[in-house]
């Protein structure tokens, strides 16, 4: 990784970025099926870190960097896009609007159209940006945590595949009753990654209930 990541920073600083992050992607769709292949093992996390601190502290790069590490090591979950309908929005290519881009993993959500509605009235009255905006969605433990308006309850659509409840805690969080669940998973990565599951007819994606045992789960 260490010099595929300095390549791309001096990239970023050439072409004179302020900001880069290197980030780990979160699993849906395909990518959890395939999630014991894609998942870094904790060495490799550690090193990733070091590589990252070493670019920091050269002083040729005069930008931030921003590293994301896998939710599964972590201890509380990240402000998806920096909350639910709070700053951000995307629009599919038949004119739907969603407050993520994987916002339409959730079932039982209503996304309204710009064919059909204003924008501005979307972002301000769309069902589906009204249902985790804010804090008043929100059970405990995450409704009587001091981070609440911090880090708003992390991911809907990570909480929807790996603990079947949008509204549920994110399991990155340690206080999600999931939690245990989601370390269970990472730790339990083997160092030889398994073949790769590909999208092929016969192929079908896990059911959400395969998806949240670690056993199963694993490819």
């Amino acid at each position: 990784m260490s010099s595929i990541a300095t390549a791309l920073v001096a990239l970023a600083a050439s072409l004179g970025a302020g900001r880069v992050e290197i980030a780990h992607a979160q699993y849906h769709g395909w990518a959890l099926r395939n999630r014991s292949c894609l998942m870094p093992t904790r060495s490799q996390v550690d090193r990733a870190m070091a590589v990252v601190d070493a670019i920091r502290s050269d002083r040729r790069y005069d930008l931030a960097i921003d590293l994301v590490v896998p939710d599964y090591y972590a201890r509380r979950p990240k402000p998806c896009l920096g909350g639910w309908g709070r700053r951000s929005l995307n629009i599919s290519p038949s004119g739907t609007v969603l407050p993520c881009h994987a916002a339409e993993t959730i079932p039982g959500l209503e996304f309204w159209s710009v064919r059909d509605h204003a924008l501005a009235e979307i972002w301000a009255l769309a069902p589906a940006f009204m249902a985790f905006r804010g804090t008043a969605w929100m059970r405990a433990p995450c409704r009587d945590c001091a981070l609440a308006e911090q880090d708003w309850g992390g991911c809907r659509c990570q909480a929807m595949a790996l603990a079947g409840d949008a509204a549920a805690t994110d399991p990155a969080c340690a206080l999600s009753p999931d939690h245990a669940l989601m370390l269970a998973v990472a730790e339990g990565r083997p160092e030889a990654s398994p073949a790769f599951v590909y999208r092929r007819i016969g192929n079908a994606p896990p059911s959400i209930s395969a998806e949240r045992e670690p056993a199963a789960a694993a490819v």
